[in-house]
Protein backbone atom coordinates (compact mmCIF):
# COMPACT_ATOMS: atom_id res chain seq x y z
CA UNK A 1 0.00 0.00 0.00
CA UNK A 2 1.00 3.74 -0.52
CA UNK A 3 1.53 6.54 2.09
CA UNK A 4 -1.57 8.26 2.77
CA UNK A 5 -2.39 11.93 3.26
CA UNK A 6 -4.00 11.09 6.51
CA UNK A 7 -1.25 8.80 7.98
CA UNK A 8 1.35 11.66 6.93
CA UNK A 9 -1.04 13.97 9.31
CA UNK A 10 -1.13 11.44 11.93
CA UNK A 11 2.63 11.49 12.01
CA UNK A 12 2.85 14.99 11.51
CA UNK A 13 0.20 16.59 13.96
CA UNK A 14 -0.55 13.49 16.06
CA UNK A 15 -4.17 13.74 14.44
CA UNK A 16 -6.85 13.82 11.73
CA UNK A 17 -6.36 17.43 9.79
CA UNK A 18 -8.26 18.84 7.75
CA UNK A 19 -7.53 21.61 4.91
CA UNK A 20 -9.64 24.86 4.60
CA UNK A 21 -9.44 26.11 0.94
CA UNK A 22 -9.78 29.61 0.46
CA UNK A 23 -8.96 32.36 -2.03
CA UNK A 24 -6.51 35.08 -1.72
CA UNK A 25 -8.19 37.03 -5.38
CA UNK A 26 -4.87 36.67 -6.82
CA UNK A 27 -4.45 35.96 -10.35
CA UNK A 28 -1.38 34.02 -12.72
CA UNK A 29 1.34 34.48 -15.13
CA UNK A 30 -0.43 32.83 -17.67
CA UNK A 31 -4.01 34.77 -17.58
CA UNK A 32 -2.81 37.93 -17.29
CA UNK A 33 -0.33 38.57 -20.41
CA UNK A 34 2.59 38.30 -18.50
CA UNK A 35 3.07 34.60 -20.48
CA UNK A 36 -0.25 33.97 -21.90
CA UNK A 37 -3.91 35.27 -21.44
CA UNK A 38 -5.41 32.18 -22.22
CA UNK A 39 -4.09 30.11 -19.06
CA UNK A 40 -3.80 26.16 -19.13
CA UNK A 41 -6.26 24.68 -21.14
CA UNK A 42 -7.98 22.47 -18.87
CA UNK A 43 -8.12 25.47 -16.33
CA UNK A 44 -11.65 26.93 -15.15
CA UNK A 45 -12.37 30.69 -14.40
CA UNK A 46 -11.92 29.90 -10.76
CA UNK A 47 -7.92 28.61 -11.12
CA UNK A 48 -8.74 25.41 -9.80
CA UNK A 49 -10.57 26.58 -6.69
CA UNK A 50 -13.97 25.39 -7.61
CA UNK A 51 -15.09 24.22 -3.97
CA UNK A 52 -12.84 27.23 -1.72
CA UNK A 53 -13.98 30.17 -0.15
CA UNK A 54 -14.12 33.40 -1.69
CA UNK A 55 -14.58 37.03 -0.89
CA UNK A 56 -14.22 39.01 2.53
CA UNK A 57 -10.90 38.83 4.95
CA UNK A 58 -8.62 35.54 5.13
CA UNK A 59 -9.61 35.36 8.41
CA UNK A 60 -13.76 34.84 7.50
CA UNK A 61 -13.03 32.44 4.44
CA UNK A 62 -10.94 30.16 7.14
CA UNK A 63 -14.26 30.68 10.06
CA UNK A 64 -16.74 30.32 6.92
CA UNK A 65 -14.50 27.07 5.72
CA UNK A 66 -14.01 25.54 9.38
CA UNK A 67 -17.91 26.03 10.30
CA UNK A 68 -18.53 23.06 6.97
CA UNK A 69 -16.08 20.78 8.32
CA UNK A 70 -16.00 21.14 12.15
CA UNK A 71 -18.93 18.53 12.59
CA UNK A 72 -16.44 15.95 11.59
CA UNK A 73 -13.22 17.44 12.94
CA UNK A 74 -12.74 15.89 16.17
CA UNK A 75 -8.97 17.39 17.03
CA UNK A 76 -9.95 21.27 15.69
CA UNK A 77 -6.77 20.87 13.85
CA UNK A 78 -6.87 22.75 10.50
CA UNK A 79 -4.38 23.70 7.51
CA UNK A 80 -5.13 26.84 5.91
CA UNK A 81 -4.90 25.67 2.05
CA UNK A 82 -4.23 28.97 -0.27
CA UNK A 83 -5.75 27.10 -3.35
CA UNK A 84 -7.04 29.15 -6.27
CA UNK A 85 -4.92 30.10 -9.05
CA UNK A 86 -0.96 30.76 -8.30
CA UNK A 87 -0.40 32.24 -4.60
CA UNK A 88 2.98 33.37 -4.56
CA UNK A 89 2.66 36.03 -7.83
CA UNK A 90 1.96 38.86 -5.64
CA UNK A 91 4.36 41.30 -4.17
CA UNK A 92 7.03 40.13 -1.73
CA UNK A 93 4.81 42.72 0.96
CA UNK A 94 1.41 41.75 0.14
CA UNK A 95 2.36 37.93 0.62
CA UNK A 96 3.98 38.53 3.91
CA UNK A 97 0.79 39.96 4.91
CA UNK A 98 -1.33 37.47 3.58
CA UNK A 99 0.77 34.21 5.09
CA UNK A 100 0.79 35.60 8.47
CA UNK A 101 -2.82 35.94 8.61
CA UNK A 102 -3.45 32.74 7.36
CA UNK A 103 -1.47 31.31 9.91
CA UNK A 104 -2.90 33.72 12.80
CA UNK A 105 -5.48 31.65 14.39
CA UNK A 106 -4.97 28.94 16.79
CA UNK A 107 -6.57 25.94 15.52
CA UNK A 108 -4.51 26.57 12.21
CA UNK A 109 -1.71 24.19 12.27
CA UNK A 110 0.12 24.86 8.69
CA UNK A 111 0.00 26.21 5.53
CA UNK A 112 -0.56 24.74 1.73
CA UNK A 113 0.37 27.25 -0.77
CA UNK A 114 -0.65 26.15 -4.53
CA UNK A 115 1.53 28.02 -7.09
CA UNK A 116 3.53 27.59 -10.25
CA UNK A 117 7.18 26.61 -10.15
CA UNK A 118 8.04 29.91 -12.54
CA UNK A 119 6.46 31.85 -9.33
CA UNK A 120 8.91 31.16 -6.85
CA UNK A 121 11.69 33.82 -6.85
CA UNK A 122 14.71 33.38 -4.18
CA UNK A 123 12.97 36.31 -1.87
CA UNK A 124 9.35 34.63 -1.96
CA UNK A 125 11.17 31.75 -1.02
CA UNK A 126 12.92 32.95 1.68
CA UNK A 127 9.63 33.73 2.46
CA UNK A 128 8.25 30.71 2.74
CA UNK A 129 11.24 29.20 4.73
CA UNK A 130 10.50 32.03 7.19
CA UNK A 131 7.02 30.79 7.84
CA UNK A 132 7.99 27.07 7.76
CA UNK A 133 9.74 27.89 11.21
CA UNK A 134 6.74 28.89 12.75
CA UNK A 135 3.76 26.40 10.82
CA UNK A 136 4.79 23.71 8.89
CA UNK A 137 4.56 24.67 5.36
CA UNK A 138 3.76 22.43 1.92
CA UNK A 139 4.08 24.00 -1.44
CA UNK A 140 2.11 22.48 -4.27
CA UNK A 141 3.61 23.09 -7.61
CA UNK A 142 1.34 22.49 -10.44
CA UNK A 143 3.38 20.22 -13.21
CA UNK A 144 0.95 17.90 -14.72
CA UNK A 145 3.37 16.81 -17.22
CA UNK A 146 7.25 16.31 -17.33
CA UNK A 147 7.21 15.94 -21.25
CA UNK A 148 7.37 19.11 -23.59
CA UNK A 149 5.71 18.43 -26.22
CA UNK A 150 2.68 18.11 -23.86
CA UNK A 151 3.14 21.16 -21.45
CA UNK A 152 3.00 23.07 -25.05
CA UNK A 153 -0.37 21.40 -25.98
CA UNK A 154 -1.51 22.80 -22.60
CA UNK A 155 -0.37 25.84 -22.39
CA UNK A 156 1.93 25.31 -19.30
CA UNK A 157 4.26 28.41 -19.80
CA UNK A 158 7.08 27.26 -18.17
CA UNK A 159 9.98 24.27 -19.42
CA UNK A 160 10.41 21.43 -17.01
CA UNK A 161 13.78 22.59 -15.91
CA UNK A 162 12.10 25.29 -13.89
CA UNK A 163 10.22 23.15 -12.18
CA UNK A 164 13.61 21.15 -11.20
CA UNK A 165 14.86 24.12 -10.28
CA UNK A 166 12.09 25.24 -7.68
CA UNK A 167 11.93 21.93 -6.35
CA UNK A 168 15.22 22.19 -5.47
CA UNK A 169 15.18 25.72 -3.87
CA UNK A 170 12.35 24.35 -1.55
CA UNK A 171 14.25 21.46 -0.59
CA UNK A 172 17.23 23.35 -0.36
CA UNK A 173 15.25 25.73 2.68
CA UNK A 174 13.50 22.24 4.15
CA UNK A 175 10.16 23.03 2.60
CA UNK A 176 7.61 19.66 1.88
CA UNK A 177 6.71 19.59 -1.89
CA UNK A 178 3.55 18.36 -3.11
CA UNK A 179 3.48 17.59 -7.11
CA UNK A 180 0.19 17.98 -9.17
CA UNK A 181 -0.26 14.94 -12.01
CA UNK A 182 -2.51 15.32 -14.41
CA UNK A 183 -3.28 11.43 -15.93
CA UNK A 184 -5.49 11.46 -19.20
CA UNK A 185 -3.90 14.71 -20.90
CA UNK A 186 -4.41 14.46 -24.50
CA UNK A 187 -1.70 12.78 -26.84
CA UNK A 188 -0.25 10.85 -23.52
CA UNK A 189 -0.27 7.20 -23.35
CA UNK A 190 0.17 5.05 -20.35
CA UNK A 191 4.03 4.94 -20.76
CA UNK A 192 4.09 9.16 -20.69
CA UNK A 193 1.98 9.05 -17.21
CA UNK A 194 4.27 6.39 -15.81
CA UNK A 195 7.18 8.27 -16.82
CA UNK A 196 6.62 11.35 -15.43
CA UNK A 197 5.41 10.00 -12.17
CA UNK A 198 9.25 8.32 -11.90
CA UNK A 199 10.65 11.58 -13.42
CA UNK A 200 8.49 13.92 -10.17
CA UNK A 201 10.39 11.07 -7.52
CA UNK A 202 13.61 11.67 -8.86
CA UNK A 203 13.27 15.20 -8.46
CA UNK A 204 12.78 14.94 -4.78
CA UNK A 205 8.83 15.85 -4.46
CA UNK A 206 7.71 14.74 -1.13
CA UNK A 207 4.29 14.45 -2.27
CA UNK A 208 1.57 13.80 -5.48
CA UNK A 209 -1.68 14.71 -6.02
CA UNK A 210 -3.22 12.56 -8.76
CA UNK A 211 -5.90 14.27 -11.07
CA UNK A 212 -7.96 13.24 -13.57
CA UNK A 213 -8.32 14.83 -16.40
CA UNK A 214 -12.04 16.39 -16.48
CA UNK A 215 -13.54 18.84 -19.23
CA UNK A 216 -14.91 21.73 -17.74
CA UNK A 217 -17.35 24.13 -19.41
CA UNK A 218 -15.74 27.21 -20.69
CA UNK A 219 -12.36 25.96 -20.43
CA UNK A 220 -10.20 25.34 -24.48
CA UNK A 221 -10.25 21.84 -23.56
CA UNK A 222 -13.71 21.25 -23.64
CA UNK A 223 -13.46 22.99 -27.24
CA UNK A 224 -10.96 20.47 -27.98
CA UNK A 225 -13.39 18.13 -27.03
CA UNK A 226 -16.38 19.04 -28.40
CA UNK A 227 -14.17 18.54 -31.62
CA UNK A 228 -13.65 15.18 -31.24
CA UNK A 229 -9.45 15.67 -30.48
CA UNK A 230 -8.82 13.42 -27.92
CA UNK A 231 -11.17 11.09 -25.16
CA UNK A 232 -11.49 10.92 -21.99
CA UNK A 233 -9.81 8.07 -19.89
CA UNK A 234 -12.16 5.41 -18.46
CA UNK A 235 -12.46 4.37 -15.16
CA UNK A 236 -10.85 1.22 -15.24
CA UNK A 237 -8.07 2.56 -17.28
CA UNK A 238 -7.95 5.40 -15.09
CA UNK A 239 -7.54 2.88 -12.14
CA UNK A 240 -4.95 0.82 -13.89
CA UNK A 241 -2.63 3.67 -15.20
CA UNK A 242 -2.89 5.06 -11.43
CA UNK A 243 -1.88 1.77 -9.47
CA UNK A 244 0.90 1.62 -12.33
CA UNK A 245 2.05 4.95 -11.36
CA UNK A 246 1.61 4.90 -7.50
CA UNK A 247 3.56 0.96 -7.33
CA UNK A 248 6.74 3.69 -8.80
CA UNK A 249 6.37 5.62 -5.34
CA UNK A 250 9.00 5.16 -2.70
CA UNK A 251 7.58 4.48 0.80
CA UNK A 252 7.99 7.81 1.92
CA UNK A 253 6.38 9.70 -0.94
CA UNK A 254 3.14 10.33 0.47
CA UNK A 255 -0.34 10.17 -2.21
CA UNK A 256 -2.54 13.91 -1.40
CA UNK A 257 -4.99 12.56 -3.79
CA UNK A 258 -5.58 9.75 -5.98
CA UNK A 259 -8.31 11.88 -8.50
CA UNK A 260 -9.69 14.98 -8.59
CA UNK A 261 -13.56 15.99 -9.65
CA UNK A 262 -14.74 18.92 -11.06
CA UNK A 263 -18.03 20.61 -10.08
CA UNK A 264 -20.86 18.78 -11.34
CA UNK A 265 -22.29 21.80 -12.71
CA UNK A 266 -19.69 22.65 -15.40
CA UNK A 267 -18.23 19.05 -15.83
CA UNK A 268 -18.90 17.69 -19.69
CA UNK A 269 -16.67 14.68 -19.37
CA UNK A 270 -16.08 12.15 -18.03
CA UNK A 271 -19.54 12.14 -16.76
CA UNK A 272 -18.47 8.69 -14.82
CA UNK A 273 -16.47 10.98 -12.80
CA UNK A 274 -19.39 12.91 -11.40
CA UNK A 275 -20.15 10.49 -8.46
CA UNK A 276 -17.22 10.23 -6.14
CA UNK A 277 -18.30 8.41 -3.16
CA UNK A 278 -18.13 5.15 -6.08
CA UNK A 279 -15.16 6.18 -8.03
CA UNK A 280 -13.37 6.61 -4.52
CA UNK A 281 -14.68 3.19 -3.05
CA UNK A 282 -13.68 1.36 -6.71
CA UNK A 283 -10.31 3.40 -6.89
CA UNK A 284 -9.91 2.61 -3.37
CA UNK A 285 -10.35 -1.53 -4.09
CA UNK A 286 -8.44 -1.44 -7.23
CA UNK A 287 -5.87 -0.25 -5.53
CA UNK A 288 -5.52 -2.62 -2.35
CA UNK A 289 -6.21 -5.71 -4.61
Amino acid sequence: MYRTLNTHYLDKFGSKVYKLSIDLGFSCPNRDGTISTGGCIFCSSRGGGEFAERGESILSQLERAKFRVESKSKSGKYIAYLQAFSNTYAPISTLREVYYEAISPDYIVGLTIATRPDCLSDEVVDLISEINLIKPVSVELGLQTVHEETATLINRGYPLTTYLDAVRRLKDKGIEVVTHIILGLPGESEDMMIETTRQVVDAGTDGVKFHLLHVIKGTRLADMYTRGEFECLSMQDYASILKKCIEILPPHVVVHRITGDGAKRDLIAPLWSADKKKVLNYLNHYLSD
